[in-house]
């Protein structure tokens, strides 16, 4: 269960911060087996070249791999766990079938101790957090996570909090409504997870400090205009000027305005996202 804290300051950095407990998380080392370390490119391409100027850095960490196909595998939570390259918790899984741990995206109101069911062709279902099911058997008004797209690895609601609410069925498309106010239709076979995703007060956090930002990859935004004409587009000029075009990043493309979505499936979006 994870609540916000906060500290009495006694220094500037700690007057507005604001961050999560980690009370009932375990603690120490992850699975060697089902996590790796990632190389911190910071922010540069496969020619060296820097792509994003606001990374760099960070303290050492560890990413972990959750398992994609859950098809048939079921297990008991043995514990949740903190995850430095997510915004949400994860749960490790025992499986009494393939005789392995492995981690899955934990559910808010998941905890250590309970049985997570994956077997889809079961008759009687067991209408529980964690589970996972075919949008098909569900009930409509429920909250869902984790979802699939054509038969694809999960894509949608995975972050901290989110989820998406099963609103109508017919006869070939299933018709939810998304975190952003998208309804959008997914096929009556696809593969959800009950429950919304946990973690769910961590849009709440407040670092209070640039230190804090350093720690987590993070390196300083420079405004295009305080740069000089060779560094950004917007850059040069006698004091205090504005960039006298519209806004832009420092390849020249347009950063306010400009449509970056790609058109692929739009056919199934019936209500666009506000």
């Amino acid at each position: 269960m994870n609540l916000l804290k906060t500290k009495r300051p006694t220094t500037p950095s700690q007057r507005h911060v604001v961050f999560l407990s980690r009370f009932g998380l375990k603690k120490g080392s992850c699975l060697k087996t089902e996590s790796t370390y990632l190389k911190n490119n910071a922010g540069r391409n496969n020619q060296g070249r820097i792509t994003i100027f606001t990374k760099g850095g960070g303290h050492k960490k560890k990413y972990r791999f959750l398992i994609k196909d859950r098809t048939q595998l079921s297990g008991i939570v043995e514990s949740i766990e903190y995850d430095p390259y997510r915004s949400s918790n994860i749960a490790r899984i025992y499986s009494e079938i393939i005789k392995k741990h492995f981690y899955i995206l934990a559910p808010e109101g998941l905890k250590t101790g309970h049985y997570i069911n994956s077997e889809l062709k079961k008759k009687d279902f067991n209408f529980k957090i964690g589970n996972l099911f075919f949008l098909r058997d569900l009930p409509l008004g429920v909250f869902v996570h984790n979802i699939s797209l054509f038969q694809k690895k999960a894509v949608f609601a995975r972050s901290a909090g989110c989820s998406a609410q099963l609103v109508s069925k017919d006869t070939n498309y299933c018709r939810l409504r998304l975190n952003s106010g998208e309804h959008r239709l997914f096929s009556l076979n696809t593969e959800v997870c009950l429950g919304t995703v946990s973690n769910s007060l961590h849009k709440h956090i407040n670092l209070g400090k640039a230190g804090r930002s350093r720690w987590l990859n993070r390196r300083p935004i420079v405004r295009g205009v305080a740069m000089n004409p060779i560094d950004h587009p917007h850059g040069g000029g006698q004091g205090k000027t504005t960039s006298g075009r519209p806004c832009v990043s420092a390849w020249g493309k347009l950063t306010k305005g400009q449509p970056t979505r790609k058109k692929l499936y739009s056919k199934l979006i019936i209500k666009k996202r506000k």
